[in-house]
């Protein structure tokens, strides 16, 4: 199975907030469960601060490593949201205000008798050519532009706008997944699970000590996108804990 049949992300999340602890990210976890389910493996996550120069190489970074990017953050009316400038700059392109943009909000604005100043006028703001990403919230829009799909830092308004954009993707083959309870640590599994995985190159197998009264244990995950690979493997893992609990 090729590339095509099974899409890539990456996600961009953008923010001082994020880096200085004050804001605790919500957004990655949700974006990680949705591209599970819809088949599209998520491969790399970058935080990044409210920095021009820095936005611009991982937009660029990104967009060219993966089939979809998507960003969280800095599209708000504040000086410091610099998110549109940033992605239009990455594409070459103008940042202007976009016409339909400006449509939504003036009217958005004006059924709540609020003032449209020049600070909400900046939530308007895109790369020249940008389609509008819907915010059923808020009403201010996210954009996309080429692969990259832009989206506020508010997780009920990013959740939203992803419930709208992963409509239109391409998904490919969901994972299937088995989990196997292993009564052993990691420090005694882990030469022959790492011989399990090399067997099984068409499966991840994932490895989670936890600590409990009785001692070290481990979780143990495989993923895979054919139910006869994860049977493989698992049979394989089931075959190594009955030889250790035998001896």
């Amino acid at each position: 199975m090729n590339d095509n049949d099974n899409p890539t992300a990456a996600m961009l999340a953008i923010g001082d907030e994020l880096l200085s602890g004050r804001t605790k990210d919500k957004n990655i976890g949700h974006l990680a469960d949705a591209m599970t389910l819809a088949g599209i493996g998520l491969k790399e996550v970058r935080i990044v601060a409210d920095d021009e120069a820095a936005i611009v190489e991982a937009v660029n970074a990104l967009r060219s490593r993966y089939t979809y990017v998507f960003t969280s953050g800095g599209i708000g009316g504040t000086h410091d949201d610099i998110t549109a400038d940033s992605v239009s700059a990455a594409f070459g392109v103008p940042c202007t205000y976009n016409e339909k943009a400006m449509a939504l909000l003036t009217a958005h604005y004006k059924r709540r008798g609020i003032d449209f100043n020049e600070s909400r006028q900046r939530m308007a703001r895109m790369p020249e050519g940008a389609t509008l990403i819907d915010n059923p919230v808020s009403a201010a829009p996210g954009f996309k532009i080429g692969n990259v799909h832009v989206m506020a830092g508010v997780p009920s308004i990013f959740e939203a706008m992803l419930a709208n954009v992963i409509l239109t993707l391409k998904g490919g083959t969901p994972l299937i997944s088995e989990t196997i309870e292993c009564p052993f640590g990691e420090g005694d599994i882990g030469t022959r699970l790492a011989e399990i995985q090399k067997a099984h190159p068409k499966t991840s197998i994932g490895s989670y000590p936890r600590f409990s009264s009785d001692g070290f244990r481990t979780q143990l995950v495989i993923r895979a996108r054919a139910a006869a690979d994860v049977a493989a493997a698992a049979a394989d893992i089931h075959a190594m804990l009955g030889a250790m609990t035998a001896q």
